[in-house]
């Protein structure tokens, strides 16, 4: 059957998942697991957003809409006056956006080490993919940035940035935009945490698009829901490219309702401040300065997969950065969890 396969999906490549913690619990025979591999939010959703959903539930058997209105205004409120798009999580967005505008043999600029799923979804609509290297201190060089995103159709940037953690400044995303003439997508999963605030870009530059989720400080990773700030140009295009009904009725629901509990972000957002601070002065080897929700630790001598592995054996389950490109393979990448869970993390990284 290989003969059939795209020779993009042949090889080793794909989306590298964390170990679930239901087969490292069973592999080790543990309970009460610390789940820090993949930036959840701790706290659940609140009261409001979980009965939204539940209501939203008995309409199951129905399409949900077509143009969700109703969820784009509730966008609008939280945000302004905005053009949106959603998608099945980032991913989906991401997806949408590429494939709306990406042609085989369209060069795709991504700056690295980063989330793998912007060159993926490029290679899948036949993009060539031009790595940008970030500097030693994960800052982005913008010149070289630049120069790299000539001739491009599309760029990624990510900030906060995964795995590094570290945000860009609004004027330097500004000298980016200023210096290329191609689509830049900035990813602002992490934003909420970061105190960073990009929309004033939206309202500057037509090239911009700007991806966010529910899935971290809106505690809705379950649910799977994206979307992103785009120019009002290319919405038409977006919206004729877009996947059907890609966000299912519960979702639209629970995303309605989460969007007006504001106190549950700032609450979220406020422990992740004291919790960087505390894993910064608290780990006992080299942790990457964070603006977002989990921070990036330098385990050499091990290797992440060696330092992930053992911190298993214990119940603290993080992410290895070996599948990171670019990034050097002694790195592991620590959510902030609960109070428990980074307690227990923390005694048990300062034991390996």
């Amino acid at each position: 059957m290989k003969r059939f396969v795209r020779q993009v999906y042949t090889g080793e490549g794909g989306y590298v998942f964390a170990r679930s913690p239901e087969e490292i619990a069973r592999l080790n025979g543990l309970s009460g697991l610390c789940r820090l591999a993949s930036n959840e939010n701790p706290l659940p959703p609140p009261a409001s957003v979980v009965e939204a959903g539940l209501s939203a539930l008995r309409e199951g058997n129905r399409y949900p809409e077509a143009r969700p209105d109703a969820l784009i205004a509730a966008l609008r409120r939280c945000h302004g006056d905005y053009s949106f798009i959603i998608g099945n999580g980032m991913d989906g967005v991401i997806e949408n956006v590429v494939r709306t505008v990406v042609d085989p043999g369209d060069r795709v600029v991504v700056s690295t080490p980063t989330f793998s799923f912007y060159g993926l979804a490029a290679e899948a609509q036949g993009g060539v993919v031009v790595p940008a290297p970030r500097e030693a201190d994960f800052s982005v060089d913008v010149r070289a940035f630049v120069e790299a995103c000539r001739g491009a159709k599309i760029a990624f940037l990510c900030s906060p940035n995964n795995p590094t953690g570290n945000a860009l400044p609004v004027e330097t995303v500004r000298e980016i935009l200023d210096g290329i003439d191609c689509l830049l997508f900035l990813d602002n999963a992490y934003v909420e945490f970061s105190g960073i605030d990009y929309r004033l870009l939206m309202d500057e530059y037509d090239t911009l698009i700007e991806g966010r989720t529910m899935s971290k400080a809106y505690s809705l990773a379950g649910l799977r829901f994206g979307y992103a700030f785009v120019p009002e140009a290319l919405l038409p295009y977006l919206n004729r490219a877009a996947t059907p009904f890609a966000v299912n009725v519960v979702a639209l629901a629970a995303v309605g309702a989460a969007l007006a509990e504001q106190g549950h972000v700032d609450l979220t957002a406020a422990r992740a401040r004291v919790w960087r601070e505390r894993f910064l002065a608290g780990i006992s080897r080299p942790v990457a300065p964070s603006d977002a929700n989990f921070v990036l630790v330098d385990v050499a001598p091990m290797t992440g997969d060696e330092a992930a592995a053992r911190l298993a054996g214990k119940g603290v389950i993080v992410r290895s950065c070996r599948s990171f490109s670019g990034l050097a393979d002694h790195y592991i990448r620590v959510s902030i969890g609960s109070d428990r869970e980074n307690e227990v993390f923390l005694e048990e990284i300062n034991r390996l």
